[in-house]
């Protein structure tokens, strides 16, 4: 597993912190990042459909003790910002987050990460569920991202009947505008992308002549990573860890 330098000491910094996002709107993001001057290479968390959860944040304390700042913004501040659980049921309801207030929040966590001193300039992303779906939208709309990681995101092909006013292109369709690496991983049980969905989206990006690398892990499904939930996969969980540290190493650092 390639990790960036700790600190002297496990040491970490975790608190809420707000930023600028779509539109100059104030909201919030869970960071963490190690004590110490680095400079260290950074990294968006983007959470999953249930929201901006526990073990959302966890993943970002995560990555700072691996030696990384991160930050896990909250997409669904606008819907309630002092309850995640209903914020998390009104963004469903309304048929999710729309695509361009989450290219702009995520832009705004980008910035923020990058006005850290202890920044080294680049910066990655990450994304759960939805948050997989959201990766490669924001990936292909911003292209100073350094690195990118989908992790299962359901949607990126979807037919016109599923497109609306607030998702309105496939990401499938941006990827043309696709400009950093792209790590995916998938579990082989996975309903939604299915392993054919994934096999479409591959050949795709291979049509275009992206960077980028997939693996799909048997007896595993959807949210294998989630270690509070049923669908949890401890070998999958444990070998996707070590390639996106690998991955984050060799771009990040």
């Amino acid at each position: 597993m390639t990790t960036q330098k700790h600190a002297t000491y496990d040491g970490m910094l975790a608190e809420l912190v707000p930023f600028k996002g779509h539109n100059g709107d104030t909201i919030y993001g869970y960071a963490a990042r190690p004590m110490g001057p680095g400079p260290f290479g950074s990294v968006v968390v983007i959470h999953h459909m249930p929201g901006w959860d526990e073990a959302s944040k966890e993943i970002a304390r995560k990555f700072a003790y691996h030696g990384y700042s991160a930050i896990c913004p909250n997409l669904y501040h606008r819907e309630d910002p002092a309850d995640p659980v209903a914020a998390a049921a009104a963004a469903r309801a309304a048929g999710g987050v729309p695509d361009a207030r989450c290219i702009g929040d995520i832009g705004g966590a980008i910035d923020y990460l990058r006005s850290l001193l202890c920044s080294n300039g680049k910066v990655g992303i990450i994304g759960y569920c939805s948050g997989g779906r959201q990766v490669y939208l924001v990936a292909c709309n911003i292209p100073t991202i350094n690195a990118a990681v989908d992790c299962y995101g359901g949607s990126v092909i979807a037919p016109p009947e599923r497109l609306s006013p607030r998702q309105p292109v496939a990401p499938i369709d941006m990827t043309p505008n696709l400009a950093c690496p792209l790590l995916g991983l998938f579990g082989v049980e996975d309903a939604n992308p299915a392993p054919d969905q994934v096999a479409q989206t591959e050949q795709v990006l291979k049509r275009h002549g992206k960077t980028y690398t997939f693996h799909t892990y048997e007896n595993a499904g959807h949210s294998f990573f989630s270690v509070d939930r049923p669908s949890y996969r401890q070998a999958a969980a444990t070998e996707g860890w070590q390639r996106v540290f690998e991955f984050y190493g060799k771009y990040l650092t």
